[in-house]
């Protein structure tokens, strides 16, 4: 029983780690409805500090929401988009309380009911965050930001990729302001 409860706190643990906030701000001036075109901005991509690697996978998560917002890649854009991240190392304490059991107490009895039974669990993990900047290309200005933090447990290639591409539809599902696509 003590064994099943730990798996199941341990579970939800995790599940509360792999969340990804997401915030957004952006120029309320601005008509997003005329950019229908973005090309990625290559002097601030390059400045981003993650594998090259990394960086295309971004890249191309980015690419595939925009497109299924109806925007083309183009070579004279109205939109040019670049990226930002920074990581931390997180520690997580947690306690769980499990009730009553028996064993040595308080007191005189040693078999004496001991009181709340309860466990401490630490665990570490990496941060990451993910800035997406919408620049307009005439004017050189920021228009839109959207900034997504979570979680970086990864053990593999394919984990990799898809925490990567879960980072950038939830950010990209919050542009343009006030409209959400429905989840494919």
């Amino acid at each position: 029983m003590k064994k099943g409860f730990l798996l199941v706190c341990s579970i939800l643990l995790l599940s509360a780690c792999s969340a990804i906030k997401v915030s957004t701000d952006f120029d309320a001036a601005i008509d997003f409805k005329k950019y229908k075109t973005f090309a990625f901005f290559k002097p601030g991509i390059d400045k981003a500090e993650i594998s090259d690697l990394d960086k295309k996978r971004i890249l191309r998560a980015i690419e595939f929401e925009l497109e299924a917002k109806g925007m083309l890649k183009s070579e004279n854009p109205d939109m040019l988009v670049s990226i930002f991240t920074k990581s931390r190392e997180r520690v997580q304490v947690s306690q769980n309380n499990f009730g009553y059991g028996y064993g040595f107490g308080w007191g005189w009895n040693p078999w004496m009911m001991n009181g709340l039974q309860s466990n401490v669990n630490v665990s570490q993990y990496s941060e990451g965050t993910l800035f997406v900047d919408f620049i307009d290309k005439a004017k050189k200005e920021l228009i839109w930001q959207g900034v997504g933090t979570g979680a970086l447990r990864i053990q593999n290639r394919e984990k990799k990729e898809a925490r990567i591409k879960e980072f950038v539809k939830e950010i990209i599902a919050r542009f343009p302001p006030g409209q959400r696509i429905k989840n494919r």
